[in-house]
């Protein structure tokens, strides 16, 4: 008699693992019946190791840890983005999304095999401490991080407010390894921040695509109309080191930007996946002068809202070489309080483009000068030490599977004199002094500023291209 016979309490937990994978939301384990003869060969494996493991590993271990940590190793296997929420990580998800949570901010992934941060959050206990992108956490508290999951570091950093947490770092051009402390707070991410930019125009920072973005994002915008008496000179979205969100997030805010037209449609392996997604006409829709600005920590609903506004020549596009997530997640509770993210589609630009692995290329490609930590004295890194994590740094990242992407405008700053300064139309010269200039923010000021100038370049390179 096989084990499988004999252990009829155990195939039930097995065949839950295979369901989840195999029939994509039929999570029930009675719905497993119906999986072929070769799938229940491989559960009679996996069956055998887990007696094996039980009878003999040194420890006694339960089977639920068991059958958790294959759920875990197998949903991990599968690309950077798929992974299996404990009952408490599927409630932090849900708490993160409406922009409050316990914890430090800060945005984190797996790259060569070691914990690294992607970005501290703005005014988070990370970003305060001086943690940058790509420093290598080494150890949470006394835990050392190797081999160490994304869900388990997550779970290690999150806590109560006011708790004590430490983070041991490497960094490159730091000769030794050095421990920030610091306490846990209530990380409220206030996802939209706006201000007034010199010669009028308005700056608008989406730092994450939350519930409410689109609100909030249109009452920044209707409270600067109503200061300029129903006039919009001009805007800068800032997306950089947005990490993403809600895909419906990034529908809605691309939609408040244009008038009618495609924003983004994916596909996946069930016709369900296919998907498009439209933005809305308008009555009295003004085309007003727009800079989107990026970089190599704007991902996946970011990427979803320049991609729609470069392909609908809505906006001009600048910064960097955006980080290249170009994949949908759903989420699939099941029945303990868990949940699976899971990877069920691709999405494309209006004009066909698969960012996957490959990112947004701006229309003006701006480098942002390296910076020294704020609390730390680092020398000068070399070129390699400055590369920013993206998808296509990931284990098991998807191809992009384009043989060759539609072409993007290569556009030049023209010679015309003096930037205006990067600061806030109120702040004092005093202050202005004390902070680093952001060359990003300067050159989308310059093409606001030579609005028709830089249109007639697009223009000129839309014209080119058709002859082709």
């Amino acid at each position: 008699m096989t084990i499988i016979k004999k252990n009829k309490w155990l195939i039930t937990g097995v065949l839950c693992v295979v369901a989840c994978v195999l029939i994509i939301g039929q999570l029930a384990v009675r719905r497993a019946q119906a999986l072929p003869d070769s799938s229940y060969d491989q559960l009679e494996t996996f069956a055998n190791v887990l007696a094996i493991v039980q009878k003999n590993y040194v420890e006694p271990v339960s089977t639920k840890d068991l059958i958790n940590g294959a759920i875990t190793g197998m949903l991990a296997s599968l690309d950077p983005h798929s992974a299996y929420l404990t009952p408490d990580l599927y409630k932090d998800l849900q708490i993160e999304t409406r922009g409050s949570f316990g914890g430090l901010g800060i945005e984190i992934t797996i790259k060569n095999g070691i914990l690294t941060v992607v970005s501290p959050i703005e005014d988070t206990p990370a970003y305060r401490a001086g943690i940058k992108p790509n420093d290598q956490i080494i150890k949470i508290n006394n835990d050392f991080t190797k081999d160490m999951t994304l869900t388990d570091a997550v779970k290690a950093m999150r806590g109560p407010k006011g708790s004590p947490i430490s983070l041991t770092l490497h960094r490159d051009g730091v000769p030794e390894l050095f421990t920030v402390t610091m306490k846990r707070d209530v990380i409220q991410i206030k996802s939209v921040k706006a201000h007034q930019l010199p010669g009028g125009y308005e700056y608008i920072h989406l730092t994450t695509f939350q519930e409410h973005s689109d609100e909030d994002l249109e009452s920044a915008m209707s409270k600067y109309e109503k200061e300029h008496h129903g006039q919009i000179k001009g805007v800068v979205l800032d997306l950089r080191d947005d990490p993403g969100g809600l895909l419906n997030q990034a529908v809605r805010v691309a939609d408040d930007f244009l008038d009618g037209g495609l924003i983004v449609y994916t596909q996946g392996r069930r016709q369900s996946q296919e998907q498009k997604y439209m933005s809305h006409k308008k009555d009295n829709f003004v085309d007003y002068p727009m800079v989107v600005l990026v970089n190599g920590g704007s991902a996946s609903a970011s990427e979803i809202v320049a991609g729609a506004l470069q392909d609908h020549h809505r906006a001009i596009i600048v910064g960097t070489q955006t980080f290249g997530k170009g994949s949908v997640q759903t989420i699939l509770p099941l029945d303990d309080r868990s949940a699976l993210r899971l990877t069920t589609a691709r999405y494309y630009t209006p004009n066909g483009r698969s960012i996957q692995a490959v990112g947004i290329t701006p229309d003006l490609v701006v480098e942002e000068p390296r910076l020294a930590s704020n609390t730390i004295e680092v020398p000068t890194g070399t070129a390699d030490q400055d590369e920013e994590i993206r998808e296509s740094d990931l284990p098991h990242h998807f191809i992009n599977g384009q043989k060759k992407s539609p072409a993007v405008h290569g556009l030049s700053l023209p010679h015309s004199g003096e930037v205006a300064p990067a600061k806030p139309a109120n702040e004092s010269k005093a202050g202005a002094k004390s902070k680093p200039q952001d060359v990003q923010l300067q050159a989308a000021l310059n093409v606001l500023k030579h609005w028709n100038t830089y249109k007639a370049q697009l223009a000129k390179e839309d014209k080119l291209a058709a002859s082709n």
